[in-house]
């Protein structure tokens, strides 16, 4: 790591193909080239963010994948430079107002239609009855 060229966001930006990306990870920029070939579809979106240091530590890499990234290392990364990251804001929700009116229909409904079914199993079986 004798290298110690400060590099701009912008100029990062750049290098965004499999055999040219640039990423930086925990400030330290770094030439992916051989490595991201290997890589999924997630890394597209890798090389565009550029910072890849939450899914480097997501992953849960070992040691020496830690002790590999002084192969790939160029630099460090300008941190005035780089975007903000957007924070996440849950949509506010309206209130919930329940219809008092359907509660009133249900509450009858409980109360009658048991009582239409004992008045129905009493005529069926007044009707039916024989002598």
């Amino acid at each position: 790591m004798a290298d110690s060229k400060v590099y701009h966001f912008e100029e990062v930006v750049k290098h965004n193909v499999a055999k040219d990306c640039w990423l930086f990870i925990h400030g330290k920029m770094g030439k992916w080239n051989g490595i991201l070939i290997s890589w999924d579809n997630d890394s597209m979106s890798l090389k565009k963010r550029k910072d890849a240091t939450n899914d480097f530590d997501d992953i849960g890499h070992s040691n020496s994948a830690r002790d590999m990234m002084a192969k790939y290392y160029i630099g460090q990364i300008d941190s005035s430079t780089v975007p903000a990251k957007r924070v996440y804001v849950p949509l506010q929700q309206a209130p919930n107002i329940p219809d008092k009116s359907s509660e009133f229909l249900i509450k009858i409904l409980q109360f009658l239609v048991p009582i239409l079914i004992l008045g129905l199993a009493l005529a069926v079986r007044k009707f039916t009855k024989v002598d």
